[in-house]
């Protein structure tokens, strides 16, 4: 049985290809090299003093002349990067961050003949750039593959410009997928195939000679490929690439919530039967409010597709036309729920997020229990740490170093609203949600914390005095 499997297995894997040449021959022509310049403002800072009669002083005064009437000349600064050809009438991507700032945009093809580029639009979210050049004839160009369909382990081909060295080929295998750096939307392809300086915006290929990624990043203590690249998913860049071509700028759905992963303490605190979905903390004016979600609320589903996790949740949501009508499945309080959402648009929406203050003391009282010293918010506290007002809650006036609430994160400054779930503004009314929960055979209590006006649940251990 073991031997007919891993024979079934082989029929269906693709082995090492004997050479790499044919699928370069015919693919190059569309990876193009790119060549950006900006203008860099002149240096500013004390001009040189030269002493009257000095035999410098006509050399001097003939450089300050050529430097402009403030001694400042800008200067021209250029760049290079990569990127390919998606279309024979001249679309073409790249990374942002290649053409960012840039004044001209020249493009170099593969035959040797340069064309002028315009930036049609720009996603800095995602790190992906779209061009437009005017040819008299139709241009090479690839299509696009499912990068969803790349398996760890497949071979990989990447191609630009690395380090400004013209044209060059690198080739390695899919060294992890679904890669996360710093992005809200990153899926990135992790890879060794050889990238560098340069290679930026560039193509890198599944064996098909389809782009399944677009090479942006390395992981590299020298600045020189050690073997660990990003490339963004094929299937992130195309839904940006279609709307930058459509609308200039991107349209991602937009929920309106606050969320949180569903750790495993914190799906104890809920009694879920599994540590999975997304929390809702909080439910600002916007769309989710608008459909009657609340606080607390665990996102099961989305659209159809279950959630898995804040990141997933957060893509799957970007990824759905602005003002589509959406069906969300909810646990609330042990019961599930449909709602009916529609989206509105991410970019439109207002992120911005108070700053913390810090706590000024106040009659606080202590609750050993979990390891804080807390406080009634009175108006002073409230103004002090920009709670809104009808918000009621505890002030963590300061928490102890050595107990678990220190280690989830809580400082003083915060702002505990909910205990349990259930409204709380005095410490007595927290010492009874911990009792009941105690009473319940719970192990952990989920508190609702806000810092700042940003809101977040944590879950504590109930353990003994």
């Amino acid at each position: 049985m073991v031997l007919i499997l891993s024979q079934s297995l082989m029929a269906h894997a693709r082995g090492a290809p004997e050479s790499f040449a044919d699928l370069a021959q015919r693919i190059s022509p569309a990876v193009v090299n790119i060549t950006t310049t900006t203008t860099v403002a002149g240096r500013t800072g004390p001009q040189g003093i030269v002493p009257e009669g000095s035999p410098f002083e006509d050399f001097f005064r003939d450089f300050q002349e050529r430097q402009g009437p403030n001694g400042q000349s800008p200067r021209r600064s250029s760049a290079l990067g990569s990127g390919f050809v998606i279309s024979e009438d001249g679309y073409i991507v790249t990374n942002n961050h290649v053409i960012e700032g840039a004044d001209e945009i020249q493009i170099e093809f593969f035959e040797g003949f340069e064309l002028p580029a315009e930036l049609v639009g720009t996603d800095p979210n995602t790190d992906i750039a779209l061009l437009k050049v005017e040819a008299d004839n139709a241009l090479k160009y690839v299509n696009f593959g499912d990068s969803n369909t790349s398996r760890v382990g497949d071979w990989v081909m990447a191609m630009g410009n690395p380090l400004g060295q013209g044209f060059s080929v690198s080739a390695g295998i899919v060294s992890a997928r679904n890669r996360a750096l710093s992005g809200t939307y990153d899926d990135y392809i992790q890879t060794d195939a050889a990238i560098n300086r340069g290679n930026s915006g560039g193509p890198l290929f599944n064996m098909d000679g389809e782009v399944i990624g677009v090479n942006t990043a390395i992981l590299s203590p020298n600045g020189g490929s050690i073997g660990i690249g990003f490339s963004m998913a094929s299937n992130v860049v195309t839904r940006v690439v279609d709307q930058l071509k459509e609308f200039g700028e991107t349209r991602r759905g937009w929920l309106g919530v606050r969320i949180q992963d569903v750790t495993e303490d914190v799906a104890e605190a809920l009694a879920l039967a599994d540590a999975k979905g997304a929390l809702v903390s909080d439910v600002p004016e916007g769309p989710a409010m608008e459909g009657g979600m609340k606080a607390g609320d665990v996102i099961m589903s989305f659209d159809g597709v279950e959630v898995e996790d804040t990141r997933q949740l957060v893509r799957t949501v970007a990824n759905t036309p602005v003002g589509k009508t959406v069906r969300v499945v909810v646990n609330r309080e042990g019961e599930t729920q449909t709602l009916k959402i529609t989206l509105g648009r991410r970019e439109e929406s207002d992120n911005a997020i108070p700053a913390s203050a810090d706590m000024p003391a106040d009659e606080p009282q202590e609750m050993e229990a979990i390891g804080l010293t807390l406080a009634p918010l009175t108006d002073e506290l409230r103004e002090e740490l920009q709670v809104p007002a009808g918000i009621d809650g505890l002030a963590v006036m300061s928490v102890d170093e050595t107990a678990e609430a220190f280690e989830k994160g809580l400082r003083a400054g915060d702002v505990i609203t909910e205990a349990g779930q259930s409204a709380i503004s005095t410490v007595g009314e927290l010492e009874d949600r911990v009792a009941e929960a105690g009473d319940e055979g719970r192990k952990s209590i989920l508190l609702l914390v806000r810092r700042g006006g940003d809101p977040r649940f944590v879950a504590l251990g109930l353990g003994s005095e």
